[in-house]
């Protein structure tokens, strides 16, 4: 194949791993999809811009009016689910690294999240070993030696289901461009997985099986069902083999759930409740609302009513459906150094994923292997041999657009410790990604993009609304940048591994006069 006169050019570095996942064949697969689909990709990220220009002047986002026949409609279901998705009590997640994989895989949970998204530094080299990772765990054949100790890590007889969560519709992958515009990182991640993988999927006896993130709209579920329908003709796979399990980690995604199953529903497996996305979410779209100024992260519970609303409503339009309910993401990193720390955190855990069992969630998200069996004993007290609890159906739920939208946080206050922490995990976490590393334990949580998100907009928000400390010092630019210089030297300065570039983009992200969607958008370039 003459890439030149396919109008193709790889920019990315030329290596012996490239060449295995981008054969002739597959660059064609994928570059079909791009040049099909693209167009309405752009469409949508523009529809997008100009629902948030409305937020700006004070719009609220409401159940849409054209699809209530959708929702008032009880008839529909899902596709029935496959018999290794039946049971996803507990669920683990983490980047396309090959030592993590195997060791998330072994972990006894019922599935595996290999994510190329929130968890995963998209440099060029992580983008394709990390496809090199999935076909080599396909296969079961993926090892791993730590070249320090020589310790041996291999697959388990038996394994957790693997699903696979590419980029979001807004990124693209640079590396790549088609007819000289770069690919979308969500065709580029998908195309690459289903067209080296599929069939030895569905041979082995499963299936391709994906996590969607960042929809913000029914209209962006159908393009990934167009996209689904058209890679399995390609591939003369049966139409309906691909599943997909859809983050509601946007308020926007949260005003149609009913909407977005129905157009996946050939191809739906279930909703989970991404709640760092979806709190990150809620101040990007409502960042022109001086009522929506949000208190400090850790005060924003599962429990507190807006939250709490979203979640309740997912699992009554899932179970009503036929569809899986999966709670969200405990990122704690248990520490078996300090056992007094780990014991009140996993505590909190317990808390958490009772309140999600108990609320009628089939299955919920964990970041570490250590919390597998804390979690699973709390879903089997709750299933027992069942697989699922789609039976509850919760029409005890009834939730308004209202409740979703209206942000109060009881007794809900700024601190300056948590600016600070804000301040402190965000240059951390930049530093972490800008070296390549998309998962990063901090403070015994395991940090990703989302929660970075939190942290910088958060920051963004109190500053430009001259929010209020509990102190009440007002937060302005000289005191961010007083309590920043302060973190920074915890960490070396600006001199120490890569915390200059992350400064730099810190400050662009919290003194920019407009919102910046998202941080990836800006530290992409600083990438390879």
């Amino acid at each position: 194949m003459n890439l030149e006169t396919q109008n193709i050019q790889v920019l990315g570095q030329q290596t012996p791993a490239v060449e295995q996942v981008l054969t002739p064949e597959a660059i064609a697969f994928i570059a079909k999809l791009h040049r099909t689909f693209n167009p309405t990709r752009l469409a949508l990220l523009q529809r997008r811009a100009e629902r948030q220009a409305r937020f700006d002047e004070g719009e609220k986002p409401t159940f849409p009016p054209e699809t209530a026949h959708i929702r008032a409609d009880d008839t529909w279901r899902v596709a029935p689910t496959p018999a290794d998705l039946q049971d996803r009590r507990v669920e683990i997640t983490g980047p396309v690294e090959r030592k993590m994989m195997i060791n998330a895989l072994n972990s006894g949970a019922k599935v595996f999240m290999a994510d190329f998204e929130d968890a995963n530094s998209p440099t060029w080299d992580n983008c394709i070993q990390g496809q090199i990772n999935l076909r080599d765990a396909v296969r079961r054949t993926i090892e791993f030696t730590n070249p320090e100790n020589g310790k041996r890590y291999t697959l388990n007889e038996n394994i957790a289901t693997l699903l696979v969560r590419p980029r979001g519709w807004h990124l693209t992958e640079k590396h790549f461009l088609v007819d000289g515009e770069p690919i979308s990182a969500s065709l580029f991640d998908f195309g690459l997985y289903m067209f080296h993988n599929a069939q030895e999927l569905i041979e082995r006896g499963s299936g391709p099986y994906f996590y969607l993130p960042k929809l913000e709209s029914y209209l962006e579920a159908r393009l990934w069902n167009d996209v689904f329908n058209m890679a399995q003709d390609e591939l003369g796979i049966p139409r309906g083999t691909i599943r997909a399990t859809v983050l509601i980690e946007t308020i926007l995604a949260a005003h149609e759930m009913d909407e977005i199953l129905y157009e996946l529903r050939d191809h739906a497996a279930g909703l989970n409740a991404g709640r760092w996305d979806y709190i990150f979410s809620v101040i990007r779209t409502f960042r022109k609302r001086p009522d929506a100024v949000l208190p400090d992260r850790a005060q924003i519970t599962m429990t507190v009513p807006f939250m709490r609303a979203y979640t309740e409503l997912m699992v009554k339009t899932c179970h009503k459906r036929g569809a899986h309910a999966i709670g969200g993401m405990s990122a704690f990193i248990p520490n078996r150094r300090e056992p007094e720390v780990t014991e009140i955190a996993l505590q909190k855990v317990r808390e958490d994923k009772l309140r999600e069992s108990g609320d009628g969630c089939d299955g919920t998200w964990v970041a570490h292997p250590d919390l597998v069996p804390v979690v699973m004993e709390i879903f089997d007290e709750v299933l027992g041999d069942r697989p699922h609890q789609k039976d509850r159906q919760r029409d005890d739920v009834h939730v308004t657009a209202e409740q979703l939208t209206t942000l109060t946080v009881p007794n809900g206050t700024i601190t300056e410790a948590g600016m600070r922490l804000n301040i402190d995990v965000a240059l951390q976490y930049l530093n972490a990604w800008l070296n390549g590393n998309g998962a990063a334990a901090i403070y015994n949580l395991m940090e990703d993009t989302a929660t970075a998100e939190i942290s910088r907009a958060q920051l963004w928000q109190w500053l430009h609304h001259g929010a209020k400390l509990d102190s009440g010092e007002t937060i302005t630019r000289e005191l961010y940048e007083r309590l920043r210089d302060e973190e920074l030297a915890k960490h070396g300065g600006p001199s120490a591994e890569r915390y200059g570039d992350a400064v730099m983009l810190l400050d662009k992200l919290v003194l920019a006069d407009t919102f910046i969607d998202f941080l990836t958008y800006e530290a992409y370039a600083y990438l390879d």
